[in-house]
């Protein structure tokens, strides 16, 4: 059975407009029945600003999210003109592969994991990376990320990166043995992501999730 990448923890059931005015605090009292990858539980909608938290020892330049050569996150998308939009969008993409670094090093606690993720982001990113390491697996292809738009929330401070993701060519592997687990392609393999990005007030140009929205099945990336 294909072990499915960035299991699903949130459903997409905010709008974009809350997205942008709301980025959500760090408790999620549903984060408790987030143990069971791809149940799709909702995410309840944000209501409160996040202050980024995990502040990355050195500058976002130079924090490793380097991954082995057998796993592969492409980013197949154009950067926005706005400085901000780009910038965000450029630790969006670094956000999933602090996840996958997560996954290959069997561990929460990388310095690229707290630098790129605040907030509910962090706790999904932790929780993804426990799914993967109480399973015994670790990842390997090519995740590929594409149709990116970016929404700038009025004050500067928040934006929103859209996307979607293919993992059709994209598996699990057992850590043990080596097996790679693979299925027959699908709906599943297509995702709808939406990933609140904040800006961190004392590091310069850093960026950092801190909520995930995500639709699973999404027709409209096929």
């Amino acid at each position: 059975m294909k072990r499915r990448p960035l299991p699903v923890v949130a459903a997409l059931t905010a709008t974009a407009a809350l997205l942008l005015t709301a980025c959500g605090s760090g408790d999620d009292k549903s984060s408790d029945n987030d143990k069971t990858a791809g149940a799709g539980q909702a995410a309840e909608t944000p209501k409160e600003s996040a202050e980024p938290s995990g502040a990355p020892q050195n500058k976002p330049d130079g924090v490793d999210v380097s991954l082995p050569s057998d796993m592969d996150l492409v980013f197949d998308w154009d950067k926005p003109k706005d400085k901000n939009e780009a910038a965000a969008m450029d630790d969006a993409a670094n956000f999933l592969r602090a996840i996958y670094r997560g996954v290959d090093k069997r561990t929460t606690k990388d310095a690229a994991v707290t630098a790129y993720a605040t907030g509910d982001g962090l706790h999904y990113a932790q929780v993804q990376i426990n799914e993967w390491i109480k399973g015994g697996w670790t990842a390997q292809g090519t995740r590929r990320h594409y149709d990116a738009t970016t929404r700038s929330a009025p004050n500067g401070k928040s934006v929103e990166v859209a996307f979607c993701a293919d993992t059709g060519k994209f598996y699990g592997k057992e850590v043990k043995t080596g097996k790679v687990l693979k299925s027959k392609p699908s709906l599943k393999d297509f995702g709808y992501y939406k990933i609140v990005m904040v800006k961190f007030p004392t590091g310069e140009g850093l960026w950092q999730a801190s909520k995930v929205f995500v639709e699973t099945k999404a027709e409209q990336c096929q």
